[in-house]
C-alpha cells in the first residue's frame, strides 16, 4: 500500500512512524526542511520538500499511485485543496484534517464525495467526544462503545482496594460466573500484555476489559472502584475543545468554564448560554477555591498549555475532585497519568491517528478504539462469508497469541467469546492486538 502524507507536523510524523511498522510505502510532503530532516532521521520514508497543494509537487509524489492520501497540514484550507487535487490525480482514498466542525453539519449539502474527499477528521471533535465518554463512565480511565454500547471497552487502574490483585486470570473467572466481561489487555509500566489464564494481576496494573451492557457494574465491583454521579464540572480553557465539550455536556451537567482572555469570555457567553463563563487565570489556586473547586465532581483542563493542564488537574485532585482530565500536546506524557495522580491524559493527535488508521486496516474493519499510552489496537471487524475466522471454534483456529477476541455482537446482542465459541457471517467482532500480530489477525477476517 502506498500512502502520501501532506504535513510533517506531529500528526503527520506520528502517522508516518506508525505506518512504517506495517511496511507501507510512505511519502511525506512538507515545506519545512527542518521537519523533513527530523522525520528522515527517525523513520524510513521518502520526503519531498514543497507545497502539497501544488499539482507539480503531487505529481512528483506520484499521487496517482497512492492508495491513501492524508492531508494533515496546519491549514484547513490547504487540507481541503490537497485532498481534492489528490483525488483528481488518481489517489484511491483521501482524508483531510479540519478544525471547523461546522462542516459536518453541511456535509450532505457540500457533497464531499463529489469533491473527492472520502473522510474528514477533526481532532477537536474527537477530543470532545472522548471527554464526554470519560465523564459518562466516571469510574474508568478509558471507555469506548461498540455497536451502541452492546459491548464496551473499559480501562481501569488497579489499586490496593481491588479484589483481583495477585490473582490469575483463571482465578478471577470464578468471580465472573455470568461471563459478562473479560480482560483483554494489561498495561504494566511500558509493557502491554495480552492476558492468558496464568497471567497474574498486580497492583498498579492498568487493565482493559471488554464487557456486556450488564458487565460494567461487575467490573467496578471486582476492581474495588466506585461509580459516582457527576453533576458539577469545571472546564479550564475556552478554546475549541473547551467549547465543544461544554456544548455536548451542558444539557446534562452544570458547567463552569474559566477563560483567561476577557474578550473571548464575551464571545463564549453568546456561544454557551447554559454555561457559566468566568474570566480568570486557571493557574490561580485562589480563583479555583473562590469558585468552589472542592464542590466539583469533574475538572477538565483543555488550554493550549500542557503543563498548565497537568498542574491545574493536580490542584483539583488535591481539593477532592473525583475525576480529572487533562489535554496534553506532548505524547510522551501519556504514560504518566496514573503515576502523577491524574485520571486521564488525552492527546488529540493520538486520537486523530487512531481515527485515520481504520483506513489502513483490511478485512472489513468497522472501527478502531484509541488506548492512551498503549502501543496496540482494538479493532472491530464485520465477519464476511467464507472468512477463515468462521471455520472452527476459536480454540481451534490458531489465532495469534499476541491478540485476543474480546467479544461479539450478534443480532444486536453482545456475547463474551470463550474457546468453544464459533463466529458466524455478519458478526461484529472486537479484537485486541499488539502491532506484531495485526496482519495475521486481518488474514482471519478476509
Amino acid at each position: 500500500m502506498k500512502i502520501v502524507i501532506a504535513g510533517a507536523g506531529e500528526v503527520g510524523f506520528h502517522l508516518a512512524r506508525m505506518m512504517t511498522k506495517e511496511a507501507q510505502d510512505i511519502v511525506v510532503i512538507d515545506k519545512n526542511k527542518e521537519r523533513l530532516r527530523y522525520i528522515e532521521s527517525h523513520i524510513d520514508v521518502i520526503t519531498i520538500r514543497g507545497d502539497a497543494s501544488s499539482p507539480k509537487v503531487l505529481d512528483e509524489a506520484r499521487a496517482e499511485t497512492a492508495d491513501l492520501l492524508i492531508s494533515v497540514t496546519d491549514s484547513e484550507t490547504n487540507n481541503f485543496c490537497i485532498a481534492i487535487l489528490g483525488k483528481k490525480f488518481g489517489a484511491k482514498k483521501t482524508i483531510a484534517r479540519i478544525t471547523n466542525t461546522n462542516i459536518f453539519q453541511y456535509k450532505d449539502r457540500i457533497d464531499l464525495d463529489s469533491l473527492g474527499i472520502d473522510a474528514l477528521v477533526s481532532t477537536e471533535d474527537l477530543a470532545a467526544q472522548e471527554i464526554k465518554s470519560l465523564i459518562e463512565h466516571s469510574a474508568f480511565t478509558d471507555s469506548f462503545d461498540f455497536e451502541g454500547g452492546k459491548l464496551r471497552l473499559l480501562g481501569i487502574h488497579l489499586d490496593e482496594s481491588s479484589d483481583i490483585i495477585d490473582k490469575s486470570i483463571m482465578e478471577t473467572a470464578s468471580l465472573n460466573p455470568k461471563l459478562s466481561f473479560m480482560p483483554v489487555a494489561i498495561q504494566r509500566g511500558d509493557v502491554t500484555l495480552i492476558p492468558r489464564g496464568t497471567t497474574v494481576l498486580r497492583q498498579g496494573d492498568h487493565v482493559y476489559f471488554v464487557a456486556q451492557e450488564a458487565g460494567e457494574g461487575e467490573v467496578i465491583r471486582l476492581t474495588g472502584k466506585k461509580h459516582f454521579d457527576i453533576r458539577n464540572i469545571m472546564i479550564l480553557g475556552g478554546g475549541s475543545i473547551g467549547v465543544k465539550s461544554s456544548l455536548i455536556l451542558s444539557d446534562k451537567y452544570k458547567i463552569k468554564l474559566i477563560e483567561q482572555n476577557k474578550n473571548r469570555c464575551y464571545e463564549l457567553a453568546d456561544i454557551l448560554p447554559k454555561t457559566m463563563i468566568l474570566n480568570g487565570d486557571g493557574r490561580n489556586v485562589e480563583l479555583l477555591e473562590e469558585e468552589n473547586i472542592e464542590n466539583m465532581d469533574a475538572f477538565i483542563a483543555v488550554t493550549g498549555n500542557s503543563e498548565t493542564n497537568i498542574m491545574s488537574c493536580l490542584v483539583a485532585k488535591k481539593h477532592g475532585v473525583k475525576k480529572t482530565i487533562a489535554l496534553v500536546e506532548n505524547m510522551d506524557y501519556i504514560h504518566l497519568s496514573q503515576e502523577i495522580g491524574i485520571d486521564t491524559l488525552i492527546n488529540k493527535k493520538l486520537l486523530a491517528v487512531s481515527s485515520i488508521f481504520k483506513f489502513l486496516r483490511q478485512g472489513q474493519v468497522i472501527s478502531i478504539a484509541n488506548l492512551h499510552g498503549v502501543d496496540a489496537e482494538i479493532l472491530e471487524f464485520e465477519v464476511n462469508f467464507g472468512a477463515k475466522i468462521t471455520e472452527k471454534p476459536i480454540r481451534e483456529l490458531e489465532f495469534p497469541k499476541d491478540a485476543i477476541i474480546g467479544g461479539v455482537v450478534r443480532n444486536g446482542k453482545g456475547y463474551m467469546t470463550m474457546g468453544d465459541f464459533q463466529l458466524q457471517p455478519h458478526d461484529r467482532v472486537v479484537v485486541f492486538t499488539l502491532p506484531a500480530a495485526i496482519h495475521k489477525v486481518e488474514s482471519f477476517f478476509k
